[in-house]
Protein backbone atom coordinates (compact mmCIF):
# COMPACT_ATOMS: atom_id res chain seq x y z
CA UNK A 1 0.00 0.00 0.00
CA UNK A 2 3.00 2.22 0.14
CA UNK A 3 2.24 3.41 -3.74
CA UNK A 4 -1.14 3.57 -3.32
CA UNK A 5 -1.68 7.74 -4.84
CA UNK A 6 -3.11 9.67 -2.46
CA UNK A 7 -1.71 8.49 0.55
CA UNK A 8 -0.63 10.92 3.39
CA UNK A 9 2.65 12.01 3.14
CA UNK A 10 3.15 11.94 -0.43
CA UNK A 11 3.12 14.23 -3.52
CA UNK A 12 -0.77 12.89 -4.33
CA UNK A 13 -2.12 13.47 -1.14
CA UNK A 14 -0.98 17.02 -1.11
CA UNK A 15 -2.50 17.60 -4.38
CA UNK A 16 -5.55 16.19 -2.65
CA UNK A 17 -4.88 18.53 0.28
CA UNK A 18 -4.13 21.17 -1.65
CA UNK A 19 -7.23 21.05 -4.48
CA UNK A 20 -9.75 20.89 -0.72
CA UNK A 21 -8.20 24.06 0.47
CA UNK A 22 -8.36 26.08 -2.67
CA UNK A 23 -11.62 25.09 -3.75
CA UNK A 24 -13.22 25.53 -0.51
CA UNK A 25 -11.13 28.85 0.15
CA UNK A 26 -13.00 29.47 -3.29
CA UNK A 27 -16.44 28.51 -2.32
CA UNK A 28 -16.39 31.00 0.68
CA UNK A 29 -15.09 34.23 -1.12
CA UNK A 30 -17.50 33.97 -3.84
CA UNK A 31 -20.17 33.43 -0.86
CA UNK A 32 -19.26 36.02 0.99
CA UNK A 33 -18.58 38.04 -1.91
CA UNK A 34 -22.46 38.22 -2.49
CA UNK A 35 -25.13 40.40 -0.94
CA UNK A 36 -28.22 38.59 0.68
CA UNK A 37 -26.73 35.23 1.38
CA UNK A 38 -26.78 35.59 4.96
CA UNK A 39 -30.59 35.43 5.03
CA UNK A 40 -30.31 32.15 3.89
CA UNK A 41 -29.46 29.27 6.31
CA UNK A 42 -28.28 26.90 3.28
CA UNK A 43 -25.64 29.23 2.37
CA UNK A 44 -24.36 30.35 5.58
CA UNK A 45 -24.05 26.07 6.28
CA UNK A 46 -21.89 26.20 3.41
CA UNK A 47 -19.85 28.93 4.67
CA UNK A 48 -19.63 27.29 7.97
CA UNK A 49 -19.02 23.49 6.17
CA UNK A 50 -16.25 25.11 3.91
CA UNK A 51 -14.68 27.06 6.99
CA UNK A 52 -14.07 23.50 8.59
CA UNK A 53 -13.48 22.15 5.69
CA UNK A 54 -10.45 24.18 4.58
CA UNK A 55 -9.19 24.46 8.47
CA UNK A 56 -8.71 20.49 8.17
CA UNK A 57 -7.48 20.51 4.65
CA UNK A 58 -4.86 23.00 5.45
CA UNK A 59 -3.62 21.63 8.25
CA UNK A 60 -3.07 17.70 6.65
CA UNK A 61 -1.79 20.05 3.90
CA UNK A 62 1.30 21.26 5.70
CA UNK A 63 1.77 17.79 7.40
CA UNK A 64 1.70 16.07 4.19
CA UNK A 65 4.71 19.14 3.13
CA UNK A 66 6.55 17.95 6.10
CA UNK A 67 6.37 14.43 5.78
CA UNK A 68 7.12 14.84 1.97
CA UNK A 69 10.51 17.67 3.07
CA UNK A 70 11.55 15.31 5.89
CA UNK A 71 11.00 11.80 4.71
CA UNK A 72 8.04 11.18 7.04
CA UNK A 73 5.92 8.10 7.10
CA UNK A 74 2.34 9.16 8.07
CA UNK A 75 0.98 5.29 7.51
CA UNK A 76 0.67 4.27 11.00
CA UNK A 77 -2.57 2.77 12.35
CA UNK A 78 -3.31 5.23 14.71
CA UNK A 79 -2.91 8.22 12.35
CA UNK A 80 -4.58 6.95 9.54
CA UNK A 81 -7.49 6.27 12.11
CA UNK A 82 -7.90 10.02 13.13
CA UNK A 83 -7.52 10.96 9.12
CA UNK A 84 -10.19 8.72 8.64
CA UNK A 85 -12.71 9.88 11.01
CA UNK A 86 -12.08 13.78 9.81
CA UNK A 87 -11.99 13.13 6.63
CA UNK A 88 -15.35 11.49 6.64
CA UNK A 89 -16.82 13.80 8.71
CA UNK A 90 -15.81 16.88 6.53
CA UNK A 91 -16.60 15.14 2.96
CA UNK A 92 -20.57 14.42 4.40
CA UNK A 93 -20.79 17.87 5.97
CA UNK A 94 -19.49 19.19 2.79
CA UNK A 95 -21.59 17.10 0.91
CA UNK A 96 -24.53 17.93 2.54
CA UNK A 97 -23.86 21.66 2.81
CA UNK A 98 -23.33 21.26 -1.01
CA UNK A 99 -26.56 19.64 -1.86
CA UNK A 100 -28.72 21.93 0.44
CA UNK A 101 -27.32 25.19 -1.30
CA UNK A 102 -27.51 23.56 -4.80
CA UNK A 103 -31.45 23.16 -3.89
CA UNK A 104 -31.81 26.92 -2.87
CA UNK A 105 -30.06 27.67 -6.09
CA UNK A 106 -32.04 25.33 -8.49
CA UNK A 107 -34.86 26.55 -6.42
CA UNK A 108 -34.22 30.32 -6.99
CA UNK A 109 -33.79 30.01 -10.54
CA UNK A 110 -35.89 27.03 -11.87
CA UNK A 111 -38.86 26.80 -9.63
CA UNK A 112 -39.65 30.50 -7.73
CA UNK A 113 -37.78 32.41 -10.46
CA UNK A 114 -36.32 34.86 -7.90
CA UNK A 115 -33.50 35.37 -10.01
CA UNK A 116 -35.30 36.66 -12.77
CA UNK A 117 -37.81 38.58 -10.27
CA UNK A 118 -35.00 39.80 -8.15
CA UNK A 119 -31.83 41.40 -10.22
CA UNK A 120 -30.10 42.53 -7.32
CA UNK A 121 -29.79 38.45 -5.94
CA UNK A 122 -26.20 37.30 -7.05
CA UNK A 123 -27.27 33.92 -8.01
CA UNK A 124 -24.38 33.39 -10.58
CA UNK A 125 -22.26 33.64 -7.65
CA UNK A 126 -24.01 31.14 -5.74
CA UNK A 127 -24.26 29.09 -8.50
CA UNK A 128 -20.65 28.95 -8.83
CA UNK A 129 -19.65 28.87 -4.88
CA UNK A 130 -21.94 25.92 -4.82
CA UNK A 131 -20.07 24.27 -8.04
CA UNK A 132 -17.07 24.53 -5.99
CA UNK A 133 -18.51 23.14 -2.88
CA UNK A 134 -19.13 20.04 -4.92
CA UNK A 135 -14.82 20.10 -6.43
CA UNK A 136 -13.95 20.84 -2.77
CA UNK A 137 -16.37 17.48 -1.66
CA UNK A 138 -15.09 15.42 -4.45
CA UNK A 139 -11.24 16.01 -3.57
CA UNK A 140 -12.54 15.25 0.37
CA UNK A 141 -14.72 12.17 -0.85
CA UNK A 142 -11.55 10.73 -2.99
CA UNK A 143 -9.42 11.42 -0.10
CA UNK A 144 -11.51 9.70 2.53
CA UNK A 145 -11.63 6.69 0.50
CA UNK A 146 -8.35 6.63 0.48
CA UNK A 147 -7.65 6.72 3.92
CA UNK A 148 -10.12 4.07 4.64
CA UNK A 149 -8.53 2.04 2.09
CA UNK A 150 -5.12 2.30 3.57
CA UNK A 151 -6.85 1.94 7.20
CA UNK A 152 -8.76 -1.58 6.19
CA UNK A 153 -5.44 -2.69 4.76
CA UNK A 154 -3.71 -2.84 8.20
Amino acid sequence: MAGLLGRPGSWGGLVLRVGQTFFAAACIGLMGSSLGFVSYTAFCYLIASMGLQMLWSFGLACLDGYAITANKDLTSPILLSLFVVGDWVTAILSFAAASSSAGVVILFQKDVFFCRRYTHLPCGKYELATAFAFVSWAFSATSALIMFWLLAAF
